[in-house]
């Protein structure tokens, strides 16, 4: 039993629907369950010759649903709730009546949601996730043993009807990095049924007698917090990985037993200079020989060589704190010899980039 109010449900709540999907946008098999309050609307009606009010306490709300996600915002689900509010205060013809009773409902719906992007408005987060959504189903009213009495007139109501229910859904998911799939979602609804077929409603007096009606209109606002799991969640996009600068390497040639830059060689140090840039923190420069001549004599020319080069390097405006020279004498040969051959390829310095 409810009053005749006239509520339209916003078919167009999905024209606020912007284009794009997000990482986070449920793909495949979901589970949700919630709880909350409801604020049921005041019945208003005429009984007879009697107008009528009924006030409801606030009453609590209850809900399990099965949906998919089709992975680009947009959900279907079915969902099965029960509510359940006390009489709280009551008026009949115009003053307060004796009230007393309790109204109940299930309804069985069909929702369409939408998952809304954030970062197409500039916010760049995946922690809360908007939703919006319409639903249609049928909804089963439940009075018990409603009691409306003044003076000669009573107005009672313990029965059931069934008719046609719409809602709208405005709600907030805030995922649980956690446990992946898993988010606490926090909503508001506005639910309302069609006029037709409610629980009769039956009035009396000692001047009228006797008389029924049943179409009466049900609605309520609700608040409610719950758990959804998705069984399929779509992966974490990860953090794109800071670009690591790759070794470049250039060799500086040196004349049998020298340690002098040729003009070549000042050419090729000036390359590796410049190409010291964004990314570089270490500059390796490393000193070889062949293997002619004593071993203990190369260690010291490849040092000399390797200082010489890294002098050019700090003459061309590279910091030296940046600069490594090590010495390896006649080992690490770029061309395998024997002892005691001379080979010019191996007369080097490695300048390495890293």
């Amino acid at each position: 039993m409810l009053r005749f109010s006239r509520h339209l449900v916003g078919a167009s709540a999905l024209a606020l629907l912007s284009q794009g999907a997000s990482a986070q946008n449920i793909q495949g098999v979901y589970l949700g369950g919630a709880v909350g309050a409801i604020w049921q609307e005041k019945d208003e009606g005429l009984a007879g010759p009697s107008s009528f009010s009924v006030d409801f306490s606030t009453g609590a709300v209850g809900l399990l649903s099965l949906g998919h996600g089709f992975g680009n915002g947009f959900r279907v689900e079915i969902e099965g709730s029960f509510n359940s509010s006390e009489v709280d205060s009551s008026n009949v013809a115009g003053s307060a009546a004796n009230g007393s009773g309790r109204y109940q409902s299930v309804a069985l719906m069909a929702n369409v949601l939408y998952d809304l992007d954030l970062r197409l408005i500039g916010l760049d987060t995946r922690a809360i996730v908007p939703y919006v959504g319409v639903g249609l189903g049928y909804h089963i009213g439940i009075t018990d043993n409603v009691r409306l009495s003044k003076s000669t007139t009573n107005i009672t109501s313990d029965g059931d009807g069934g008719r046609l229910a719409y809602q709208i859904i405005a709600g907030l998911s805030f995922p649980i990095a956690s446990v992946p799939g898993l988010a606490l979602t926090t909503e508001y609804r506005y639910f309302m049924t069609d006029i037709d077929n409610g629980p009769e409603i039956t009035f009396s007096d000692s001047a009228s007698g006797r008389s029924t009606i049943n179409n009466t209109m049900f609605s309520y606002h609700a608040v409610l917090l719950g758990l959804r799991y998705a069984f399929n969640p779509a992966p974490a996009v990860a953090a794109a990985a800071a670009p690591v600068a790759s070794a470049r390497t250039f060799l500086v040639s040196f004349d049998w037993s020298k340690a002098d830059l040729t003009d070549r060689a000042r050419q090729i140090i000036g390359e590796a200079a410049s190409a010291r840039g964004q990314g570089v923190t270490r500059i390796e420069v490393n000193g070889f020989t062949d293997r002619s001549g004593p071993a203990d004599y190369n260690v010291q020319l490849s040092i000399r060589r390797a200082n010489a080069v890294a002098a050019e390097l700090v003459r061309r405006g590279v910091p030296r704190n940046e600069i490594v020279t090590r010495g390896f004498g006649e080992e690490n040969n770029l061309v395998p010899t024997a002892d005691g051959v001379r080979e010019p390829q191996n007369r080097r310095v490695e300048i390495i980039l890293k």
